[in-house]
Formats: C-alpha cells, structure tokens, sequence
C-alpha cells in the first residue's frame, strides 16, 4: 500500500526539510543537466557568446556605431579592433574555466526550472486566494530574469569591456587580461542584471506581507535615483552615456515596482479577512 502523502498542517520540521532537500535535489540535477549540455557545445558557448562581445563586429557595437553617427556624436563606438588580448597562465586554468562556464550556463538554463521547484515547495502552503493571485509566477520571474541576462550580455558586458579594453595608464603597459578575469566580468554582469531584473517580483510579495507599500516606494524614490546610479557606475565604465543607458531600465522597473504594490495593495483591502496574508 502506497504511503499517503502528508498535507502541510500533518507535516513535522523534519519532513518540510525532507521536502525542501527534494526538491533542491531537483533543482541541482537540472543545472547539472544544463551545465552538461553547455559543456559539449564548448565552441558555441566560448567563440560566439563569450568572446562575442571581443569582436568589433558584435551587434551591440554595430548598433551605436549606426546610432552615434546618424545622431552626429562622435565614432568611439565604431570600432575596428579592441586592442587587447585574452591569456591564460595558469596549467588547469582552460579547463576550470570550461567547468565554471558550463555550470553558469546550466543555471541559466534551468533557472525556470528552479522556480518551479521553488513554488511547488512554497505553493501548499498558500491560500486559495493567494495561490489566484501568484497565478503566473514562473513565467513572469523567468521572462525578467531572461531579459535581464540579455541586458546584461547586450549592453553593460560590451560597454564594460570596451572601455577597459581601451583604457591605458600608461603606454608602457599592455592589455593581456587573464582568461578566468574577462570570464568573471561576463558572468558578473550577466548574472548581476538578471538577478536585479527580478525586482518587480521581490516588491510584489513584500507588498503581499506588508512590508513594502506604494507610499514607501514613492517616499523613498529619490534615494532608489541614487541609488541606481550608484549601482549603474558600479557595473558600467565611468562615463556619462554608459551610465545614462543602464540607468533607464532599472528606473523604469522601479517605476513598475510601485504599480505592482498599488494593485497588491488594493486586493489586500478588497480580500475576504478570513484569508489573512501573515
């Protein structure tokens, strides 16, 4: 006879553990599913999108090459060739880099897969009502995350590494950047957009449980202004334009963070009180 399964009020501490380490289980063998498919397409992933923002050609060089001219700026985005050169000094450096890359590459991959896991661990333990609500949680979160990651590979990776790429302090010092340093930019950036991406998400379920209203957002939305341009001259090179660029799509999700919060907050005014959200 088959074992009935518990619901969430029958369920011990050890058993929401039990059911937290399955599905974290899951969610691994899908990156390391993912991870394995990236690592057997090497030069797909390794000459055309990691070393794709290395080429002059690269889309998002072509693109404010054609913008600057017709706008009459100047042509520091019309590039012919960035003047360094990628190295890698170390014996397993190669190698270590292909295992990170694959890995990376597999998270992306199975990051919807992931939230899934993540919500089919969270999911009974909502009420009807909220589970209504959260109705399009995995496609939403994966469709930023996604954008994010492009957004982060299309414009702050190529900005970054034009202008490190061309940066000298001196003439007597040239550009060889290790494999595993211009491998860690990209990831950084990639990972670090898709991730901040997901704000609109984090602000719908504080504003679920209270913590966040569309009064504090928009009290607040002065210091969020410096606080993404704070952010934006982080992760981008110093300059006035690059900054300006990334600048603009985090504004505009914090601008919908605080539409998102003005709806959650009216259907928690308008749902039935038996159906308390903490």
């Amino acid at each position: 006879m088959s074992k009935q399964k518990k619901s969430p009020e029958q369920m011990s501490f050890l058993d929401h553990l039990e059911e937290l380490r399955w599905h974290l289980i899951k969610s691994t063998l899908a990156v390391v599913i993912g991870g394995i498919v990236a690592f057997l397409l090497k030069g797909f992933i390794f000459d055309t999108i990691i070393f794709g923002p290395k080429r002059p050609d690269f889309w998002t060089y072509r693109m404010l090459c054609n913008l600057s001219t017709k706008l009459g700026f100047d042509e520091s985005f019309c590039l012919e060739e960035l003047p360094f050169i990628i190295q890698s000094r170390k014996v397993a450096e190669q190698f270590s880099a292909h295992i990170w890359v694959s890995i990376t590459a597999g998270f992306i991959i199975a990051f919807p897969y992931i939230l899934y896991q993540f919500w089919q661990f969270v999911k009974p333990a909502l009420y009807e009502n909220e589970r209504k609500n959260a109705r399009g949680f995995i496609f939403t979160s994966s469709a930023l995350f996604f954008l994010g990651v492009f957004f982060g590979y299309y414009v702050i990776t190529p900005l970054s590494i034009n202008f490190l790429g061309n940066y000298v302090a001196s003439t007597q010092i040239k550009n060889e950047f290790d494999l595993s340093s211009y491998i860690g930019l990209v990831r950084a950036s990639v990972l670090a957009c898709g991730l901040v991406f997901e704000l609109p998400i984090v602000i719908y379920f504080l504003a679920r449980v209270g913590i966040v209203t569309p009064q504090i957002l928009k009290d607040y939305r002065k210091f969020a202004l410096v606080g993404v341009l704070i952010l934006s001259a982080v992760i981008t090179p110093p300059d006035i334009a690059s900054q300006i660029i990334v600048s603009i799509p985090i504004l505009i999700l914090y601008e919908i963070s605080i539409i998102i919060a003005k709806i959650v907050q009216k259907n928690n005014v308008t749902n039935d009180p038996k159906y308390p959200l903490v």
